[in-house]
């Protein structure tokens, strides 16, 4: 028997769209952070189980919401890259690999405020989400072209925090002139 968790995941399309990591399709060079270990653990799991039991179908469920809460941050962060210009930039911005790095490094300490920020003041991310080190690279680059703060007023325009908590489902919030 092979003890190679890896074997299980069959051809590459397969593997791919199984980890659903925060890599785009063959991108050897993911980052694996917390969140994509999470994700591929619950996923290795959920396959050993049988698909008529319980549990799979829980583990089913949870690792569906992972997937979609994860493409709707990454849609809020792509719809307000684009109200800030960057139409043509936005997916490569919110591109993070293994081989990203910091512009700056003393612009670390300011993308970890701003990211702290996003997460305390704005709904851009769920209540529950714990910060993803990928964002952290994404406002880096941010600060690098001097639009991090920018980036910081239209989120909290468009995803305002509400006491009411979080929901998914509603879309951004128009600007007001």
């Amino acid at each position: 028997s092979n003890n190679n968790p890896y074997a299980s995941f069959g051809a590459t399309l397969a593997r791919d769209e199984e980890q659903n990591l925060w890599s785009t399709p063959h991108d050897v060079t993911h980052t694996e952070a917390d969140d994509d270990r999470v994700l591929y653990n619950m996923i290795v799991v959920r396959n050993q189980l049988d698909k008529d039991s319980e549990e799979w179908q829980k583990l089913n469920y949870d690792i569906y919401t992972l997937r979609q809460t994860r493409k709707e941050v990454r849609s809020r962060w792509k719809h307000i890259l684009e109200d800030l210009g960057f139409q043509k930039e936005a997916d490569s911005l919110l591109s993070v690999t293994k081989l990203s790095i910091i512009s700056d490094s003393q612009n670390m300490s300011k993308a970890r405020d701003i990211l702290l920020k996003l997460s305390e003041e704005t709904n851009i991310f769920p209540t529950s989400w714990e910060l993803s080190e990928r964002y952290l690279f994404v406002v880096d680059r941010l600060i690098a072209l001097d639009a991090a703060d920018e980036f910081f007023k239209m989120a909290s325009a468009v995803y305002p925090k509400r006491p009411s908590g979080d929901r998914l489902d509603e879309g951004p919030r128009p600007l007001q002139s």
